[in-house]
């Protein structure tokens, strides 16, 4: 009986091996960005909740109608917190890409000068 030795296969045996780990890579690349973005609409919701407070407005409805009314995952868990100098502070969740982990917070902050 001969056994045949040919390397038909080899490179499906191969993907198969190699898709877990790329679907890992795409799930942390994507997480990464998640991440970026709640960063960003964080300083962006600071930065209009610190504008409210500084002309005598409303910054808590200020921040949460920055960058289009921040999406739904965002805008659940925002904290916004004005300090005595005029410093706006926002902290949003940070959603997850899978699985409902908590992955903390993005923080953004700014201030201006009070306009009264």
């Amino acid at each position: 009986m001969r056994i045949a030795r040919t390397d038909s296969g080899q490179a499906s045996v191969e993907l198969l091996a190699l898709l877990p780990a790329l679907g890992v890579a795409i799930a942390l690349a994507w997480q990464a960005l998640v991440a970026g973005e709640t960063w960003w609409l964080a300083t962006v919701a600071a930065r209009e909740a610190a504008r409210a407070a500084a002309i005598g407005g409303d910054p808590d409805r200020a921040a949460r109608a920055a960058s289009a009314a921040l999406p739904s995952p965002f805008a659940a868990g925002a904290r916004v917190r004005v300090g005595r100098d005029g410093t706006a502070t926002v902290r949003l969740p940070i959603p997850a890409v899978v699985g409902g982990v908590g992955l903390g917070s993005a923080t953004g902050r700014a201030r201006m000068e009070p306009q009264r």
